[in-house]
């Protein structure tokens, strides 16, 4: 079984720490890379885990997006109510056997974001 590769969006904190803060809604952002040719294979794999994730407690909403011209990056931005939800629901064995689907290529960067009120411009 293979898994896909995982990276830190930040030198200075890790995605498992991030999950140890718990103070309401955060917003899930992971970068995806992955060779050109894997692109369908990905988003296949990506739907099925997005439709489980749906189902699981403390899931709000997600929003895919794709790079433009040749897609080799991809960016899921998804809402949870809390980092406890989240870790949760990843860390469940039936997401991590859903992990093995992924193109050999898939390399993954989460990080875990709370939404910044800046007046005027946008709300907390």
């Amino acid at each position: 079984m293979t898994t896909m590769t995982l990276r830190e969006m930040d030198d200075q904190v890790t995605y498992v720490q991030q999950l140890q803060e718990d103070d309401g809604q955060v917003v899930l952002i992971n970068q995806f890379n992955l060779a050109p040719g894997d692109a369908e294979r990905f988003l296949q794999a990506w739907a099925d885990d997005a439709a489980f994730m749906k189902q699981q407690p403390g899931f709000i909403s997600t929003q895919l997006h794709r790079g433009t011209a040749v897609v080799t990056t991809i960016i899921n931005v998804a809402v949870w109510e809390s980092a406890r939800a989240l870790d949760r629901a990843f860390g469940s064995p039936e997401f991590q056997a859903r992990v093995a689907r992924y193109p050999d290529s898939t390399v993954a960067a989460p990080h875990v974001f709370k939404r910044i009120a800046v007046p005027g411009i946008c709300v907390a």
